[in-house]
């Protein structure tokens, strides 16, 4: 696997489409070598993992495939794109997960933000100049975001309102996800778990409604429990082979505990889509779920996992309904001993004593990286968010130029260790 990734290293300077044909086999032949589920490794280098919020979603279906296609990070760049990509190129993950990045059916999106932001070639006079960064690996899947549920959701008695989608969006896949990896994805272990109905969720925390004699009511109708998802976007356990070891990265992104009324659905909804990983991480608990193909059961146990995601709940402060984050950040299974942090979170919000860790402009720790305590280690991390005397500020900021969330990052490395 070392030789296949140097070749892969070697051919970076051949244009696009030439060096993507020998890409394509460079690594189909590596594919051909993937081992299953290795327990025993030798220790490897350092791989660094990441995830991002950044806000690369428009108000239209085809909005970011323009904004894509309509410059490059040095010809007439989209400013928010070019910050957003620089910030990658500068932090240079192996693994990055993407949140608010609009989905399409094809990719198309996903292959001209990699080939005209992340793989474009600056020159070393550039003002933001740093080396292209590759991913040859992507995947994405359809979001729960925009997609209309022909059921009346919120009791107004119309079936096909704004706030009668699966997940909030204007349109199908608006807010959605991409996994971008320099590690090959094993296919044909991937699991998603975009359908999986909130009612079918042991103890579910269902909305309720209160009358006039203080008797519980479901918010939502008999009908609309029948269809509803638990996802607001989706679930992904996306299995990458790191030199014939497979670690599996569970991603997400549950909708903020906000913007609803005194029967807290969103709340409700974040704290279950939270917990849904603290199931799936734990075989004895997990058994009910089941993915999009219908195959039921959590992660096996003695499984090396590594949660990412904007998972919008804070462990002190902020608005989720009964601290859903502590059910990662408390679980035996999950290494919650690092937390990363950066200079700019403090002097954003300078008298709280929890701002070193907030990854968001609006003063709270949302976004996570979060690797199993069984064969991981964490080597170093951070949140990139420069303060104004560091290098790199004028990547954060504006809101309008970059997102009102930072990347995160951890370094990790592959080991024999048991929790």
């Amino acid at each position: 696997m070392t030789d296949l990734r140097r070749a892969y290293t070697n051919i970076q300077s051949i244009p696009f489409r030439i060096r993507d044909i020998l890409t394509a086999a460079i690594f189909l032949y590596s594919s051909l070598a993937l081992t299953a589920e290795n327990p025993n490794v030798t220790p490897n280098s350092p791989f660094r993992v990441a995830t991002f919020n950044a806000s690369l979603h428009r108000d239209t279906p085809n909005g970011l495939l323009q904004a894509l296609q309509q410059g490059t990070l040095v010809n007439n760049p989209d400013p928010q794109i070019a910050n957003v990509a620089t910030i990658i190129r500068k932090v240079r993950p192996a693994v990055i997960l993407l949140n608010e990045f609009d989905y399409r059916a094809n990719s198309e999106s996903i292959i001209q933000f990699k080939q005209r932001y992340l793989e474009m070639e600056t020159r070393p006079t550039d003002q933001q100049h740093f080396d292209p960064v590759y991913f040859p690996y992507h995947f994405s899947a359809p979001s729960n975001t925009g997609i209309p549920s022909g059921v009346d959701f919120n009791n107004d008695l119309v079936a096909d309102g704004p706030e009668d989608v699966f997940g909030y969006g204007s349109f199908p896949g608006q807010y959605g996800m991409v996994l971008l990896s320099q590690f090959p994805i094993v296919e044909n272990q991937v699991r998603t778990f975009q359908k999986f109905l909130w009612r079918n969720m042991p103890n579910a925390r269902l909305p309720t409604t209160s009358n006039k004699t203080d008797k519980q009511n479901s918010y939502y109708s008999e009908k609309a429990l029948s269809v509803f998802r638990l996802s607001s976007k989706s679930h992904w356990d996306i299995p990458i082979d790191i030199n014939g070891t497979t670690v599996h990265l569970l991603a997400s992104h549950p909708t903020p505990p906000v913007f609803d009324g005194p029967e807290d659905r969103n709340g409700q909804r974040n704290h279950d889509e939270i917990r849904f990983w603290a199931d799936y991480i734990d075989a004895s608990k997990g058994q009910y779920l089941y993915d999009d193909n219908g195959v039921k059961g959590a992660l096996q146990d003695q499984r090396r996992f590594i949660i990412l995601g904007d998972l919008n709940a804070s462990p002190f402060e902020g608005d989720s309904t009964d601290n859903p984050i502590n059910l990662l950040l408390q679980h035996r299974a999950v290494n919650n001993d690092f937390t990363p942090t950066s200079k700019g979170a403090i002097e954003n919000k300078p008298n709280s004593k929890f701002s070193p860790s907030h990854t968001t402009d609006w003063s709270l720790r949302v976004d996570y990286v979060l690797p199993s305590r069984l064969g991981l280690r964490i080597l170093d991390g951070a949140v990139f968010w420069p303060s104004t005397s560091e290098p790199g500020y004028e990547l954060v900021k504006n809101r309008e130029t970059n997102s009102d969330h930072r990347l995160v990052w951890l370094d990790l490395d592959l080991t024999n260790n048991s929790p």
